[in-house]
């Protein structure tokens, strides 16, 4: 789960064969509280964009529950949806992961280690993203 700039918000790692859509309210949950304005700060994101494979009744009821605004492409239907705009942000975020060798090819047996390598790769990811925008 990202942000609109592509910052790494939550992650979490599964097996290859299981399916988006079992993910995306854990991942949803996982968000940290974002300090802002004055008050009490945001822990959830306003809107949830995510191709067809995140498309189900009940995973789009549980986002309205949690006050998010689902964004989801519909499933059987015609391409163009004009989610892809936006698509590439996540898609980049995953590029600048698989940069770092260990996540792109999985050396560990188990899974705690290659979940630290990810969280570091997020934490670099992320004191890039702050460096650069410092200058």
């Amino acid at each position: 789960m990202t942000d609109a700039q592509g910052v790494p918000l939550a992650v979490r790692t599964t097996g290859a064969n299981r399916p988006d859509v079992t993910e995306l309210l854990p991942l949803v949950d996982a968000i940290p509280a974002v300090a802002g304005k004055v008050g009490h700060p945001r822990s959830r994101p306003d809107r949830v964009q995510g191709d067809r494979g995140y498309d189900s009744w009940f995973h789009r009821q549980m986002l309205w529950v949690r006050g998010i605004e689902p964004v989801l492409a519909e499933r059987n239907t015609g391409h163009g949806s004009g989610l892809g705009v936006w698509r590439w942000v996540v898609e980049r975020t995953l590029s600048w992961l698989h940069q770092f060798r260990r996540l792109r090819i999985r050396y560990e047996k188990l899974p705690e280690i290659h979940d630290a390598f990810l969280q570091i790769g997020c934490i670099i990811i992320c004191y890039r993203f702050l460096t650069a925008s410092l200058c």
